[in-house]
């Protein structure tokens, strides 16, 4: 099938957008090609620093189509007649007359015969490009409204070994005079100019004889593999930086790592600061020896081999970096002889937001209810407080202020320098944590306390307020802040009594809809580590408990792979559909004592003493948070309800024995009811 290559050759693109667009211009040319019904296969996209680039299948050409529609009766006249004559773009005498039965009726019988693909493309590509989603994008020249992330130098579109003609001009606006051609550039420096393809194949080699690798996961590759060789060889490894790799692929098209060295006099600045500080202004990957301990080399990646083997350029940063550890110096010092405390009248003047207060406000709440968890968590309350009162300080210090990254963690370090207890120290420097699915949680009490509190006053306020999420947005990141709250609870075992703690965090706090919200979030996540969705609902019951919810469901669980939990779920689900129909037909719902005179059959009697049997037996488990056993004992009504189904009409045609039958069932579910809520087990 013919291929078709396009490809977008631009001034130099922002690392964080090229992924994205790339994703973009795929979605966008199926979408553009779909009326068409031209359907892109092997789709391959491609980015880098200067491109965006797609490759695909195509058919040659589109296929004919002949569409049939029915339009006015035969002998309509004026606007029914017209408006039909219209729509089609066919002349009375082109209409086909034809009885239905219940009428003749015109119809149009419209025949498109198939176009070559490249017509279409050349039509279609244009708007496409005009219409791009850039997050940002800019004008340049004199000569045309059309915008691109950067300035657009090339268009490379070949089909099919063809070039694909088409232009970006419009009526009135020359489009930078900017066609489509078979051409695209090399590297910048090392392959300066022009080179022709028509197709991906010559296209990607010819670009890689001109030191240009096109594919970002071979950039990242060599990069990564690159640079821990060098590491290696000093005895050293790479800290891991994912996003970092990333953006670094997307900087350069030639990646050649080097390593350059830290000047020792700023050895002794937390290897946080020294990390983001080159991370964040340099793009430099920080390095470390195998203890953990950081060392004093960096490396860089450069975008050309150098003939001197880099000395040059190393010689060069390792200058710039020099000034940039000199600025955290600056910070580093000051922030320390001012003190951690000092900084807490700033926040004051720092707004959390409009309808929350400022952050001095936020600080107050947190101490309140970091006191307040302190004995739930077996947490010291005074040092939790403390913690708690010092743990947004740091905003308001000048390394924060630079590197907003580091807040939290520079709070534990001026708290140490400061000589507070080590535990508010680490409260202070752990308190934002989780930050993400896979970083750790709080382990410490006081950390813990501080952690809770910080994400349910997060929580409570914004719901409080009416700033919930609705949809995909999330402004406020709450359900990454419940997600957290759920994490330290299940990793560290904690009894929590959720109502009453949101209670405690704001008077005005809606429990109820953070309770749900809560609950929500707790089984999206235990469906995403792969259990069962019905079960979470099932074992959830208004609890406010996690510790409890996740013990319930892990006992349901179990219970339901066994074949007497199995057939037991079923005869409730057979017992429970009887109930409301009976219920909605007769407008009541069955619910009281059996009465032991109407129980006729020996299977009824027997299924409602094991029900007397096992309920107080259930409770007793339930009560001791035995769920295990309570599920146990739930499961032996299985035989006699199965003798029950088996032998017993419900719907008996006395009205006594069918109401006595119904109140039987109601007791049966009422003393599932207790375990879990079976009803939303799906079969």
């Amino acid at each position: 099938m013919p291929e078709l290559l396009l490809e977008l050759f631009s001034e130099e693109i922002p690392a964080r957008m090229q992924a994205r667009a790339a994703e973009d211009i795929a979605r966008l040319l199926a979408d553009a090609l779909k009326p068409a019904g031209l359907a892109p296969g092997d789709v391959r996209t491609v980015h880098g620093p200067r491109r965006i680039a797609l490759s695909c299948t195509l058919p040659a050409a589109t296929a004919a189509v002949e569409e049939e529609r029915r339009g006015p009766r035969a002998d309509a006249t004026g606007p029914a007649l017209d408006g039909f004559l219209r729509a089609t773009g066919l002349s009375r005498e082109q209409l086909e007359e034809r009885d239905t039965g219940k009428g003749v009726y015109l119809y149009a019988v419209i025949r498109r015969p198939g176009r070559p693909t490249s017509e279409v493309l050349a039509e279609a590509l244009p708007a496409l490009l005009r219409r791009f989603p850039w997050p940002k994008s800019m004008r340049w020249g004199d000569g045309s409204a059309f915008t691109w992330v950067r300035p657009l130098q090339r268009i490379l579109c070949v089909f099919d070994g063809a070039v694909v003609p088409f232009a970006l001009a419009t009526e009135g606006d020359d489009g930078h005079c900017l066609r489509a051609g078979e051409e695209t550039e090399g590297h910048r420096i090392l392959s300066p100019g022009a080179f022709a393809a028509r197709d991906a194949a010559s296209w990607e080699a010819g670009l890689r004889e001109r030191h240009v690798i096109a594919d970002a996961a071979e950039r990242e590759a060599l990069i990564e593999r690159g640079v821990a060789e060098l590491a290696s060889a000093e005895g050293l490894e790479v800290v891991p930086d994912r996003g970092l790799l990333a953006e670094v692929a997307g900087l350069v098209e030639w990646p050649v790592p080097l390593l350059g060295r830290i000047d020792d006099a700023f050895m002794d600045l937390p290897a946080e600061v020294m990390r983001t500080s080159m991370r964040v202004n340099q793009r430099y990957f920080a390095l470390r020896h195998p203890d953990g301990r950081a060392a004093n080399r960096f490396a860089l990646v450069a975008n050309i081999p150098a003939t001197d083997g880099g000395a040059a350029i190393i010689a060069g940063n390792e200058r710039v970096l020099r000034a940039r550890l000199s600025d955290a110096r600056f910070f580093w010092d000051n922030d320390r002889k001012a003190g951690l405390e000092s900084f807490l009248p700033k926040l004051e003047g720092v707004t959390f937001h409009a309808k929350l207060g400022t952050q001095a406000q936020r600080v107050a709440r947190i101490e309140a209810l970091a006191r307040h968890l302190a004995p739930l968590v077996g947490a010291d309350a005074a040092l939790a407080a403390r913690a708690a009162r010092l743990c947004k300080a740091d905003l308001a210090s000048g390394m924060v202020g630079e590197f907003p990254e580091l807040q939290g963690v520079m709070g534990g370090y001026y708290a140490r320098e400061a000589g507070e207890d080590a535990r508010v120290a680490d409260a202070i420097a752990q308190h934002y944590r989780p930050l993400g699915p896979t970083d750790a949680v709080p382990s410490e009490p006081v950390a813990i306390a501080v952690a809770l509190a910080d994400k349910l006053d997060t929580l409570a306020g914004f719901f409080a307020v009416g700033e919930k999420p609705t949809g995909s947005g999330d402004p406020f990141a709450l359900r990454r802040a419940a997600l957290g709250v759920i994490r330290i609870i299940r990793e560290n075992g904690l009894r929590l009594p959720l109502r009453q703690i949101f209670a405690a965090a704001r008077s005005d706090a809606p429990v109820a809809d953070l309770l749900d919200f809560m609950l929500e979030r707790l089984r999206v996540q235990l469906r995403s580590e792969g259990q069962r969705h019905d079960v979470v609902a099932a074992s959830i019951g208004g609890d406010d408990d996690l510790a409890r919810i996740l013990a319930r469901g892990d006992a349901l669980k179990a219970m339901l792979e066994t074949e007497d939990g199995a057939n037991l779920l079923a005869a409730y689900k057979r017992a429970a559909n009887i109930l409301r129909i009976e219920e909605k037909k007769d407008g009541c719902a069955y619910s009281g004592p059996v009465n032991a005179g109407l129980l006729e059959a020996p299977e009824e009697a027997a299924l409602d003493a094991a029900i007397a049997e096992v309920w107080p037996l259930t409770r007793q488990r339930l009560d001791a948070e035995d769920f295990a056993g309570a599920t146990n004992a739930l499961a032996r009504l299985r035989a006699p309800v199965d003798a029950f189904f088996d032998k017993v009409v419900v719907n008996a045609d006395h009205p006594q024995l069918r109401v006595n039958r119904l109140l039987l069932l109601s007791s049966l579910r009422a003393a599932a009811d207790q375990v879990a809520e079976l009803s939303k087990i799906e079969a």
